[in-house]
C-alpha cells in the first residue's frame, strides 16, 4: 500500500519541464510576480496601492469643487492653467465652469465609492487577510482573483480616460439617473457605463472566489463560530455584491443601449428636452433605473461599512486585551445587517410619488436595520470596558470610528422617515449623513487595518509619531469638513449647485433689490469658506500617512517577531512576511479567535492553533 504522506501546501513533483534541473522550483519573475500574480498576497496588496491612488485622486477632485462652492468662477489657484491646458474650454482661464463642476462631481462620488473604497475594504484587505486568518494556503480560484483584479484596473482606466475625451467625463452625478444620463450631450456618460460593467464584473469575480473560499478552506477546527469576525464581515459583504450588482449590471447594459442604440428602457414617452421634444421612441420609465441602481446603491453602504466593522473588532480585541462582548450576537447582526439591505433601497426614491403604503414599508424596513447596527456598536463599546487599553495608532483610528459612525447612523434616522425626508433630500445634510458613515467612519476603520497589519506585510511598524499626527490631523479637520454641512443642509441649501447655492442665498437676491423668502442667510453661505480650508488641511494631514507608508518598507522598526501585537488570529502565526503557500505547515485550530487574558494563561493571549496543554505547535511532515 503506498505511503500516505500530509503535504501542505500540496506538493507539486519536480520534472524536466518544471524547476532547474528537476531538483528546484521555478522562479517566478518581475512580471508573474508583481503584475500577473496569482498570489491572494501580491492581488490584496495590488488593490490596496491602486485603490489608495484613486482615493487620492477622488480627494482632489473634491477640492477643486469645494473651491469651486467657495469662490465661484474665479479661477483656481496654481493649477488653474494646468486644468485649461489639459482639459480645455471647460477650465477657461483657470476657472470650473458649472458643466466641469458637474463631472467633478460624478466621477468624484464614483471613484471614491466604487474604485476606492470598496476596493480597499473588500478585495484589499479581503484578498491578504482572509485566507490567512483561515488558515488557507490561497483563495479557492487564484486565477479568477488575478481576473477580478485586471479587470478592476481597466474600469478604472476608463474612467479616467473620460476626462481627456471631447465633452469630458460624465457629469449625470454618481447615480446615473435616466433620461439625464441619455440626454448629456457628452460621450463621458458612455465611458462611465462601460467602467462601471468592468468594476461591477471585477467585484462579482471577487465575491465568488471569498463565498468559495470561506466555505472550503478553513483549516482544520476552524468551525464557523471560531471565524474571526472580520471574515463574517467579508462573508456578508461577499454575498451582498453577488446578490446585489446584477441588477446594477443588467441595468447599466439597458442604459448602455439607450446611449448607443436608441432604445427606450429608461427613456419615458413625450421626453421634451432644452423644449423640445425628444426624438426617441419612448414607452421606458425612469423609475426602473433608480429602483435598479438603488437596489445595489443601499447594500453598498454596508459593503463598505461591514469590512470597516470588522477591522475595528480585531484591534478593539488586540488592544484592549479581552474578549470582544457578545461575539454570537455580532455574527448574527452582521447576518441580519446582509438580509435586511436588500429591503430598504426605496427610501432613497420618497421623493418619487410613491404611495403612503409602500413608503410606510421602506420607513419600517429602515428603522429595523438600524438595530442590528446599533447592536454592533454596542458589543464595541462593552468590550472597552474593563480593558487594559493599548492607545497604539491603530486603536486610535478604531475608537474614532465608533463616535462618528454612530453620528453618521444617528442621523441618517430622520431621513429614513418619508415627512422629515421631504424637506432633507438632497441638501447638504445628505452629504453630511453619508460622509459620516463613510469617511470619518468606513475609511478611519482602513486606516486602522493598514496600521494594524503592515508589519504583517512588510515586517516592520510605520511610525508611531507620524501616525499620530495622521490621527489627530484627519479627526479635527474631518469634522471641520463634514459638520458645518448638517446646518446647511437644515437651512434649504441644496447639493450639487456649481455655486453653492449662491444664487438663492439673501445675500445676492437682496443686493439685486428682490425680495427675499427663505432665502439662504451669510452665515450659512460663509461656511463654504471654512470647509474649504478644512478641506485643504485635511489632505495636508494626509501627507504623514503617504511618506509614513513608503519610508517604513525600508527604514521602519523592524517588527518583533511574526506577531508583533500579541494577537490570537491564525494571520499572527505565520512567517513574516508569508511565504507562497502561507503556513509552514498546516495549522489546527483548537478555539476561538479571542482569547485574550485566559486566567492561569502564562501570557495574556492564546493564539487559535496553540493546543490545549500549551504545547507549541508541531509541524506535519513534509518528507517525500
Amino acid at each position: 500500500m503506498e505511503k500516505l504522506v500530509q503535504q501542505f501546501p500540496p506538493h507539486r513533483e519536480d520534472d524536466a519541464h518544471h524547476g532547474h534541473g528537476g531538483h528546484g522550483h521555478h522562479e517566478p519573475g518581475f512580471w508573474e510576480k508583481y503584475i500577473f500574480s496569482t498570489d491572494h498576497k501580491t492581488i490584496g496588496i495590488q488593490y490596496g496601492l491602486t485603490a489608495l491612488m484613486f482615493m487620492l485622486f477622488g480627494f482632489g477632485l473634491m477640492i477643486l469643487m469645494r473651491w469651486q462652492i467657495a469662490h465661484p468662477g474665479v479661477p483656481v489657484p496654481f493649477i488653474g492653467p494646468l486644468l485649461e491646458k489639459v482639459l480645455g474650454s471647460v477650465a477657461a482661464h483657470g476657472a470650473i465652469s458649472p458643466e466641469l463642476y458637474n463631472s467633478f462631481g460624478a466621477m468624484h462620488g464614483t471613484i471614491m465609492v466604487f474604485l476606492g473604497i470598496v476596493p480597499l475594504a473588500f478585495a484589499a484587505f479581503g484578498n491578504y487577510v482572509v485566507p490567512l486568518m483561515i488558515g488557507a494556503p490561497d483563495m479557492t480560484f487564484p486565477r479568477v482573483n488575478m481576473a477580478s483584479y485586471q479587470a478592476y484596473f481597466v474600469g478604472g482606466l476608463i474612467m479616467l480616460v473620460s476626462f481627456f475625451i471631447p465633452g469630458g467625463a460624465a457629469q449625470a452625478g454618481w447615480t446615473s439617473y435616466s433620461p439625464l444620463a441619455t440626454t448629456i450631450p457628452t460621450n463621458g456618460q458612455l465611458f462611465w457605463i462601460i467602467g462601471m460593467v468592468f468594476l461591477i464584473s471585477s467585484s462579482l469575480l471577487g465575491a465568488v472566489n471569498f463565498i468559495a473560499t470561506i466555505i472550503q478552506l478553513r483549516a482544520p477546527g476552524m468551525t464557523w463560530m471560531r471565524l474571526p469576525f472580520f471574515v463574517w464581515a467579508q462573508f456578508v459583504t461577499a454575498f451582498i455584491l453577488l446578490l446585489a450588482f446584477p441588477p446594477l449590471e443588467a441595468a447599466a447594459v439597458m442604459q448602455l443601449m439607450d446611449n448607443v442604440a436608441h432604445t427606450s428602457f429608461f427613456l419615458p414617452t413625450g421626453l421634451a428636452v432644452g423644449g423640445q421634444l425628444a426624438n426617441v421612441s419612448g414607452g421606458g420609465s425612469p423609475l426602473l433605473w433608480q429602483h435598479l441602481f438603488w437596489f445595489l446603491g443601499h447594500p453598498e453602504v454596508y459593503v463598505l461599512i461591514l469590512p470597516a466593522m470588522g477591522i475595528v473588532c480585531e484591534i478593539l480585541a488586540n488592544n484592549t486585551r479581552k474578549p470582544i462582548w457578545g461575539y454570537k450576537s455580532l455574527v448574527y447582526a452582521a447576518l441580519a445587517v446582509g438580509f435586511l439591505s436588500f429591503i430598504v433601497w426605496a427610501h432613497h426614491m420618497y421623493l418619487t410619488g410613491m404611495g403612503t403604503k409602500i413608503s410606510t414599508f421602506f420607513q419600517a424596513t429602515t428603522m429595523i436595520i438600524s438595530i442590528p447596527s446599533v447592536i454592533i456598536l454596542t458589543c464595541f463599546f462593552i468590550s472597552l470596558w474593563g480593558g487594559s487599553i493599548r492607545f497604539t495608532t491603530p486603536m486610535l483610528f478604531a475608537l474614532a470610528f465608533l463616535p462618528m459612525f454612530g453620528i453618521g447612523g444617528l442621523t441618517g434616522l430622520p431621513l429614513g422617515f418619508n415627512v422629515s425626508d421631504v424637506h432633507l433630500h438632497d441638501t447638504y445634510y445628505i452629504i453630511a449623513h453619508f460622509h459620516y458613515v463613510v469617511a470619518p467612519g468606513t475609511i478611519f476603520a482602513l486606516f486602522a487595518g493598514v496600521y494594524y497589519w503592515y508589519p504583517k506585510m512588510t515586517g516592520r511598524m510605520m511610525n508611531e509619531f507620524w501616525g499620530r499626527v495622521h490621527f489627530w490631523g484627519s479627526f479635527v479637520f474631518m469634522n471641520i469638513v463634514f459638520m458645518p454641512m448638517f446646518a446647511q443642509g437644515m437651512a434649504g441649501m441644496l447639493r450639487r449647485m456649481a455655486d453653492g447655492g449662491a444664487n438663492y442665498s439673501a445675500a445676492v437676491n437682496s443686493k439685486a433689490g428682490a425680495e427675499v423668502v427663505g432665502g439662504l442667510s451669510n452665515n450659512m453661505m460663509s461656511l463654504h469658506t471654512g470647509i474649504l480650508w478644512g478641506a485643504m488641511c485635511l489632505g495636508i494631514a494626509q501627507i504623514p500617512f503617504i511618506i509614513n507608508v513608503f519610508w517604513s518598507i525600508k527604514h521602519g522598526e523592524k517588527a518583533k517577531g511574526d506577531n508583533p501585537w500579541d494577537a490570537t488570529t491564525l494571520e499572527w502565526q505565520t512567517p513574516t512576511p508569508p511565504p507562497h503557500g502561507n503556513f509552514d505547515h498546516a495549522p489546527q485550530v483548537y478555539r476561538g479567535p479571542y482569547e485574550y487574558s485566559v486566567p492561569g494563561h502564562a501570557t495574556d493571549f492564546t493564539p487559535q492553533n496553540e493546543p490545549e496543554g500549551g504545547a507549541t505547535p508541531k509541524p506535519i511532515s513534509t518528507a517525500h
